[in-house]
């Protein structure tokens, strides 16, 4: 793979987002951050990252759920669709957990999820298995 893999934060949390830029970036990793969804979705063709680490309780209870939804399923999107989602949240319930009831919990659902605070090794883990599968997708933007 060409370059350090691409990290783009979207948390409402600066000391989180502080925290996990400086170990991605002692880890070889290039990081980019927003402080809201709307923000990250708006930085998306901009850094065009290779994950995307996403909390979940920013501006609304549940908007980080939006924005992965809007990623994945939303046609403005669409070239983004294939970037895996590592959703990291203070929330102990995954989507399916929290909302099995529901039939359209896959429209919200991450590819990776995550609860802080967060087990180092694990999550490192997590994000090169993501990355991993970025690279293998075969459709990266850029």
């Amino acid at each position: 793979m060409a370059g350090a893999t691409k990290v783009l934060i979207i948390d409402d949390d600066d000391d989180f987002r502080a925290s996990v830029r400086a170990l991605l970036e002692s880890r070889g990793f290039e990081v980019f951050e927003a402080a809201s969804g709307t923000e990250g979705l708006q930085r998306l063709p901009e850094c065009r990252p290779d994950v995307v680490l996403l909390d979940i309780m920013m501006e609304s209870s549940s908007e980080g759920y939006g924005i992965n939804q809007a990623i994945k399923w939303r046609e403005e999107y669409r070239e983004f669709r294939h970037i895996p989602v590592v959703m990291v949240s203070s929330i102990q319930e995954s989507p399916d957990l929290l909302f099995s009831m529901a039939g359209e919990v896959e429209m919200i659902r991450p590819d990776f999820y995550l609860t802080k605070p967060l087990d180092v090794p694990h999550f490192l883990a997590t994000l090169e298995s993501a990355a991993r599968r970025s690279r293998e997708s075969g459709t990266q933007p850029g």
